[in-house]
């Protein structure tokens, strides 16, 4: 029933879509962490695979999507201390207490956005978009939606989707798909009750320089 009615939601224009789904994260969002990401023990095991799977390379610019409260951020930003990071999500309240996370650390920003519209700048070296693509809808907005993540990285950047396995191989099919992007690994972890996948896309060929580790 939660899939059918994000796909309902989909049937709208893009911008009916995204102001609704706003008002409805602003909603979830009126407690704080209502999915418990800050204390849950298998959203901390979650985000640990996930840094776990980065290849050692630096980056520079990394981009969030779906960032939600800044739990995860916070962990990218201790993980990569030298780099810049964009938190985005459609919740502005969910913005708000990301920002009070964070706190005052010019490295780090946020921006509320709607990613089947937002015209995010180009040139990130790590883009990683979590939990969220199965609330696009139906299948052409997952395809904009996957185009547009994959448009955001710079030449030999690292793209990496986060979702539900087996349901992921539904939602990463069209950035497997992308002839911008090399699919690297995927790690499917079902020593939870919830598996889930970490899936890595590389910007353009394959680079044995880029420092990617099996």
């Amino acid at each position: 029933m939660h899939r059918t009615f994000f796909r309902a939601l989909s049937l709208l224009t893009p911008g009916r879509q995204g102001a609704l789904l706003r008002r409805y994260f602003d909603w979830w969002h009126r407690r704080p962490d209502p999915w418990n990401l800050g204390t849950d023990g298998y959203e901390r095991h979650k985000y640990a695979t996930t840094l776990g799977r980065l290849p050692a390379r630096p980056y520079r610019r990394i981009l969030e999507v779906g960032c939600a409260e800044g739990v995860f951020t916070e962990l990218l930003m201790a993980a990569h201390p030298g780099a810049e990071i964009t938190g985005i999500d459609i919740s502005e309240r969910a913005l708000d207490r990301a920002r009070s996370r964070i706190g005052d650390v010019p490295r780090v920003r946020f921006e509320q956005a709607d990613i089947l519209e937002h015209r995010a700048p180009h040139g990130f070296d790590l883009v990683v978009c979590a939990e969220t693509l199965y609330y696009i809808g139906r299948d052409d907005r997952l395809r904009q939606a996957s185009a547009r993540l994959c448009g955001m990285l710079a030449p030999g950047g690292l793209l990496v989707l986060v979702h539900p396995w087996p349901e992921s191989r539904r939602l990463h099919r069209h950035v497997g798909a992308d002839l911008t992007v090399t699919p690297l690994t995927e790690h499917v972890d079902t020593g939870t009750h919830r598996p889930f996948s970490v899936a890595l896309y590389q910007a353009g060929p394959l680079d044995s320089a880029a420092g990617l580790s099996a």
